[in-house]
């Protein structure tokens, strides 16, 4: 994503008008991680198992679905965790005169844990908002 087109993401999360600040600004961070896309396409596809065996697989997603969790689960590394931290980090950097998006960046950076889960999150609705 170039610099032009993630300060306008970054405006955009200010004003409200894309999803919850927190999942979105995970899943922005998450995005220049290095998955290698034959690991991310299966643990993609297990996640969308569990989510169907649960029910409507069009259901709305939450951070603490079986799904989301197991798609985290089978994705986490420590590394990959510490360059998620440092994404973050880094957005904190450049959204620092948005007040909106720097609270939740903050809330990001200091509860990683939820942060990756969050980025799982934002895959997994990603795929579905592809199939759809």
């Amino acid at each position: 994503m170039s610099g032009e087109d993630l300060r306008h993401l970054l405006e955009a999360v200010e004003s409200g008008a894309v999803g919850d600040p927190p999942t979105v600004l995970a899943w922005v961070a998450g995005s220049s991680l290095a998955l290698p896309p034959s690991e991310l396409n299966e643990a993609i596809r297990r996640a969308l198992l569990l989510l169907a065996a649960g029910g409507d697989p069009r259901r709305e997603l939450d951070v603490d679905d079986r799904a989301v969790k197991a798609l985290a689960v089978d994705l986490f590394s420590e590394e990959r965790r510490e360059a998620l931290s440092a994404q973050i980090d880094g957005l904190v950097l450049v959204a620092r005169d948005l007040p909106a998006t720097s609270r939740a960046l903050l809330f990001l950076a200091r509860d990683l844990d939820l942060a990756w889960r969050l980025f799982a999150l934002g895959l997994l609705a990603e795929e579905l908002a592809d199939d759809e």
